[in-house]
């Protein structure tokens, strides 16, 4: 187990900073950014972000018309149809890409799904697995070649604190024998950070590095599933709906981390992290409370990823990662 890296760089950044501090002098005119669920919440102020500072940003959308229409006064952004949670639709939007760009300098992996209620998806696939890590991991080996071709590509995907609830559960990856929608959820945003963590092992000598974090607990739509009553017992909000937990950030704050991710040069010739709050997150003791912060050991180990890319790669019947 290698954790030598997750150590903070000092990045002048914060967890209060905003997309705005994150991107101020950034200039990305000629890059094309790819950003899953860049029409909604953090998506959409990534994507916005992007944008500005000049790049051409390409949404993948289970939605193509409420995508259009959240992103009509985005200057450069293209929409593609796709839905994670049907592989064959994610392999038709990367197609369609590979055949209209030459390149992709960044993919954003922002779109997921939070504490469903159970789901079953392909050949009875646990649906916040399916969606959440599936679905991103076939579009990245899809669009591999587009990566490599930038040499100097970015993959950020968004993983959370919730993985601290539990590391891959090897014996019964799809809850067959009792679902707990909170544990499924934690398993997911495990395996984003460990697709991370082996996507920049493989990827780094074609110059692909690869990130997870934790944006934050930010109140969007990714709640969506969850009731009133739910978010009012946890605290999060009052009767009326208004945030009441003080440690929530704004969307705007909640994308500055994977936009940091995307652009700071600190993280030039690094890769394979987890990161936190606009800086790399430090790993965290077992039984350390989730809101105290850090990674857990389990979600960057490099043989626990190896193996959840071979479990990945065998059930999308999708290739490793190449040219």
């Amino acid at each position: 187990m290698t954790t030598t890296g997750q150590q903070p760089l000092g990045s002048p950044f914060s967890a209060a900073s905003t997309a705005e501090d994150v991107m101020s002098g950034v200039e990305l005119a000629g890059a094309t950014a790819v950003v899953t669920g860049g029409y909604s919440g953090l998506g959409l102020e990534t994507a916005r972000a992007l944008a500005a500072a000049g790049a051409r940003v390409v949404v993948p959308a289970r939605r193509p018309s409420a995508a259009r229409a959240a992103l009509r006064d985005v200057p450069g952004c293209d929409v593609v149809p796709m839905d994670l949670a049907d592989l064959d639709s994610v392999r038709a939007a990367a197609a369609r890409l590979r055949a209209c760009l030459d390149r992709i300098d960044l993919l954003m992996a922002v779109a997921g799904v939070m504490a469903t209620p159970e789901r079953r998806l392909g050949p009875g696939w646990e649906s916040q697995l399916a969606v959440n890590h599936f679905g991103h991991f076939t579009l990245a080996c899809e669009l591999y070649p587009l990566l490599a071709a930038a040499g100097g590509a970015r993959v950020v995907v968004n993983s959370s604190a919730g993985h601290v609830l539990t590391g891959i559960r090897w014996d019964d990856p799809h809850f067959t024998t009792g679902y707990d929608k909170w544990l499924a959820y934690g398993q997911a945003k495990t395996a984003n950070a460990l697709f991370a963590v082996r996507l920049d092992a493989l990827g780094q000598d074609d110059g692909v590095r690869a990130y997870a974090l934790h944006p934050g607990r930010i109140l969007t739509g990714l709640q969506r599933e969850m009731t009133r009553q739910e978010q009012i017992e946890r605290g999060w909000v009052d009767e009326h709906g208004n945030v009441v937990d003080a440690g929530f950030k704004t969307p705007s704050q909640g994308a500055a981390t994977g936009l940091w991710a995307a652009t700071s040069p600190l993280l030039d010739g690094r890769g394979g992290l987890y990161l936190e709050d606009c800086d790399v997150a430090r790993v965290s003791a077992p039984g350390q409370p989730m809101d105290d912060g850090g990674v857990r050991a389990y979600a960057v180990d490099p043989g626990s990823a190896a193996r959840l890319w071979e479990l990945s790669a065998a059930a999308t019947g999708t290739g490793p990662a190449r040219r």
